[in-house]
């Protein structure tokens, strides 16, 4: 071959390799551009891109004016997020640098180990609520040597364990206890140990001491040995918050809440790896009255079947209602978060915005209370209860509930003594200790003996039973025996008797014989039957925590039914319950459920989402004649023995006192119910006082309540803004 020819191959070979490589190089353009393009795209977009919440507000609450009750307030949270750590990051190093900026900022940071921050360490295991037992002893069975050391204490005690030993499946043999290897044993049992079960005592007993957990965390983290015990416990705190999200598949969690912006400003400055601040929002009370009715927010916790909130757009720490209006309206009230997508640099901060999903406030609840009249109704309440406790009794509580007639809206609903829900939190341990238990809603949740209040009532169904006529009149002569038993009675309080009473005559003389007569003739089923249909003795409906009170039962081989006619017995309702029955009453039998929901409207009020049910949950027929006998039974009353406290009311009203027995050594709760206009009823009233000693001694407070409602002060109205939609 010639040196032309050569240089020809030579030639040839390079065009050769030339046209493979762009070949080559064309294959692969095809293939990332067109056949795999989708995926490349997607792989390429995750790396650059990632997906984070923007959290929609929670809904607004107000009173039936507009009023805010409970609104936000705009915040920003500290959060730790491991993804956010770059490669050759430690996460122990920029953990301990957050919780000492925490700390020397005098920040508060979350951190539910249940171990003390300072030595000498010990648990706090007993202090957790039930979610954070769950999450606890997940956390345990995870770590081998503590899972070890549980399931051979429990070998040796297997009593500590409350749940009871699962059946063995159809067809499937038991095998004895003794057969099974020491390890299945300590499994099965480990499988049904409960939170429940989970205490300080336990976990010492079988050797896992706060040290020891402590050193099974430092190995199973990695947590350099260098750092101090304390500088460890505060590492230890965040690495358990993310190890029991990792359960659940979260890797971040919020660190602090409600952070400043010169916190802020410092976290930007340091450069604090994992570290992100996010936009967030506080509830903001703007009333201290109506705590009972508003309730309050909390993290999800074991009693909120997290699997099913997890399905309807929660997230592990979202705030959810925990009581009162804020957990029975949490449907309306939870917003709808948004999404965006932002694109991060090697640092963790975001350099771009690629989607977003607008996020949507939660709904407008508006309550049927008016805020005016009900801490108008708080404060008669405390004025009353002060007043009586010059007998030295501190621990008096008391409740009252006013209920439109015809409707079943709650317009107040109030309880004495009463708490802050600004700071309750923080008094929590103060407020849990208090022998008044301030916490709980007197109004709706305790049942009171009825007494004599009952008696409006034991007419009302005489007449509809055919028991009595409006034309009968009974003879009291001081004292009603039981027929045919001496020895089973009951005094009237006029022990000479009232002689000869009608229906009308009975309710204002407050006359025990008659009621005694008419409950006989009755039988307890016969009452019981009406007191169902009043409301008395099943729950009113109310969207927030209540008692179903206790209907009136006979002892066996025992009529009651003659002191239950007239309010005693074994029998208790709320005053809540006792409202309502009053405005079924004086409604001529119009029944309806108690509520607090007037209407919940979209945010931006340009719809109505819902309204309360004002419909009867059943009528009764009670006739003009029935009803007005037992109304001026009622008015006699205000206009007699009440006189001296009614005159000053600027309404027409009637009303019933009542005592309530308790004990022989205890003074008798005090009683009083009462409805106003006379002629065309708009409310009805019910207070209990305990420890009041007589019914009469809450009529001021009932004429307070009557004027305040009747004569209501003149800033009612409140804007909430344009196109505002009547419910």
């Amino acid at each position: 071959m010639d040196r032309k020819e050569m240089q020809n191959t030579r030639l040839y070979l390079l065009a050769a390799l030339l046209v493979l490589a762009l070949t080559a190089y064309l294959f692969v353009l095809y293939d990332v551009q067109v056949i795999h393009h989708d995926d490349y795209a997607a792989q390429a977009i995750r790396s650059i891109v990632r997906p984070e919440k923007v959290e929609a507000s929670r809904g607004i609450i107000t009173d039936r004016n507009g009023k805010p009750l409970v609104s936000n307030r705009s915040t920003y949270d500290l959060t730790f997020d491991a993804d956010l750590l770059r490669p050759g990051d430690d996460s122990n190093e920029a953990i301990l640098r957050l919780v000492q900026l925490c700390q020397r900022e005098g920040m508060a940071w979350s951190d539910n180990l249940p171990v003390s921050r300072t030595a000498p360490y010990r648990y706090t295991v007993d202090q957790l609520d039930g979610q954070q037992k769950k999450l606890f002893l997940a956390y345990l069975k995870s770590l081998k040597p503590c899972a070890e050391a549980l399931g051979q204490y429990l070998i040796r005690n297997p009593d500590a364990v409350s749940a009871p030993e699962p059946e063995p499946e159809e067809g499937e043999e038991p095998v004895p206890v003794e057969e099974l290897s020491p390890r299945k044993r300590a499994e099965l049992l480990l499988e049904r140990l409960t939170p429940a079960d989970l205490s300080a005592e336990l976990l010492t007993d079988a050797g896992i001491t706060p040290a020891k957990l402590m050193t099974e965390m430092r190995s199973e983290l990695d947590i350099p040995e260098d750092y101090t015990l304390g500088q460890a416990r505060m590492v230890l705190g965040v690495q358990y918050e993310l190890s029991v999200r990792k359960l659940d598949n979260y890797a971040a969690y919020v660190l602090a809440q409600d952070i400043d912006t010169p916190f802020i400003s410092l976290l930007s400055d340091g450069n604090y790896a994992g570290a992100k601040v996010t936009l967030s929002s506080v509830r903001e009370y703007e009333t201290t009255s109506a705590a009972h009715i508003l309730g309050y927010v909390g993290k999800i916790g074991i009693e909120d079947d997290y699997p099913s909130l997890k399905e309807k757009g929660y997230d592990y720490d979202d705030l959810i209602g925990k009581d009162g209006a804020e957990l029975a309206f949490e449907d309306y009230l939870k917003g709808k978060d948004g999404r965006r997508m932002v694109a991060t640099n090697d640092e963790g901060k975001v350099t771009g915005e690629y989607y977003y999903t607008e996020p949507e406030p939660g709904n407008i609840v508006e309550l049927t209370i008016d805020l005016d009249f009900q801490s108008q109704v708080e404060g008669f309440l405390e004025e009353t209860v002060t007043r009586l406790n010059a007998d030295g009794d501190e621990k008096r509580g008391a409740g009252a509930a006013v209920v439109q007639v015809g409707t079943g809206e709650v317009l107040a609903l109030a309880s004495y003594p009463s708490y802050d829900l600004s700071t309750w939190r923080e008094d929590f341990a103060q407020l849990n200790a208090d022998p008044r238990t301030p916490m709980y809603n007197r109004a709706a949740m305790n049942g009171y003996p009825p007494g004599s209040t009952l008696k409006p009532f034991t007419a009302m169904a005489g007449l509809l039973s055919g028991k009595i006529t409006l034309t009968e009149k009974i003879r009291d002569t001081g004292k009603w025996v039981y027929p045919k038993d001496e020895n089973s009675y009951s005094f009237c309080w006029k022990h000479s008797g009232h002689g000869l009473l009608n229906v009308t005559g009975a309710i204002t003389n407050s006359c025990n014989y008659f009621f005694s007569e008419l409950g006989y003739r009755m039988q307890m089923d016969g009452l019981r039957e009406y007191l169902v249909q009043f409301g008395l003795g099943e729950k009113t409906g109310i969207e927030i925590p209540e008692t179903a009170g206790l209907l009136p039962e006979n002892p066996q081989g025992q009529d009651q039914a003659p002191w239950a006619a007239y309010g005693q017995g074994s029998q208790l309702y709320s005053p809540l319950q006792l409202a309502n029955y009053i405005a079924t009453l004086v409604s001529g039998g119009k029944h309806c459920q108690a509520h607090l929901l007037k209407a919940a409207k979209a945010y931006d009020n340009s719809e109505v989402v819902a309204v309360g049910n004002t419909e009867p949950l059943n009528e009764i027929d009670i006739s003009d004649e029935n009803l007005r006998a037992v109304k001026e039974g009622m008015k006699g009353l205000v206009e007699g023995t009440l006189s001296p406290y009614f005159s000053r009311c600027v309404v027409s009203a009637g009303a019933k006192t009542g005592t309530s027995q308790v004990r022989a050594d205890t003074k008798n709760h005090g009683v009083f119910v009462c409805f106003a206009p006379y002629d065309d009823p708009e409310i009805a009233v019910a207070i209990a006082i305990e420890r009041a000693d007589a019914g009469a001694a809450l009529a001021s407070t009932a004429v307070n309540i009557l004027n305040a409602y009747f004569t209501p002060a003149e800033d009612t109205t409140a804007v909430t803004g344009e196109n505002q939609l009547l419910p």
